[in-house]
């Protein structure tokens, strides 16, 4: 495992740019290990709804990670208004920089994920598989 840490900058989508390190670098699989920073607009979809709820205005990162793949992030972040008021959920496309945001990614190079169907969950969930297995 090599750790890696970025800093996106106002105006950044925050799920689409770190899938987009995942391609500079040309690797297949990586986490999110710890993210904090801050967003003008947060796109997140909560348990059991379809589609996601955008929240604006000044909202603080307080926590964020999941998983990368080729194929897309699974991400879940929490956030807090101005209020101090907390929210949490799966992280959309659409989340946009405030001023920024300080992640530090695990990437891992003998590793390739991927999103395939579940048919028990119902969704695209996480394949691990060596490397090695690349097509």
């Amino acid at each position: 495992m090599q750790t890696h840490p970025v800093r996106l900058s106002p105006g950044d989508d925050l799920r689409g740019a770190l899938e987009d390190v995942l391609r500079a670098r040309n690797l297949t699989a990586a986490f999110v290990l710890q993210g904090i920073g801050s967003l003008s607009v947060a796109q997140l979809r909560f348990a059991g709804v379809d589609q996601p709820t955008e929240l604006r205005g000044d909202l603080e990162i307080l926590t964020l990670a999941g998983s990368i793949s080729p194929d897309g992030a699974h991400l879940h972040m929490s956030v807090a208004d101005a209020r101090g008021q907390v929210f949490g959920g799966h992280v959309a496309r659409g989340c946009s920089v405030r001023t920024t945001a300080e992640i530090l990614l695990a990437l891992l190079p003998e590793h390739r994920f991927s999103r395939e169907h579940d048919a028990r969950s119902g969704f695209p969930e996480l394949v691990i598989r060596p490397e090695s297995h690349q097509a």
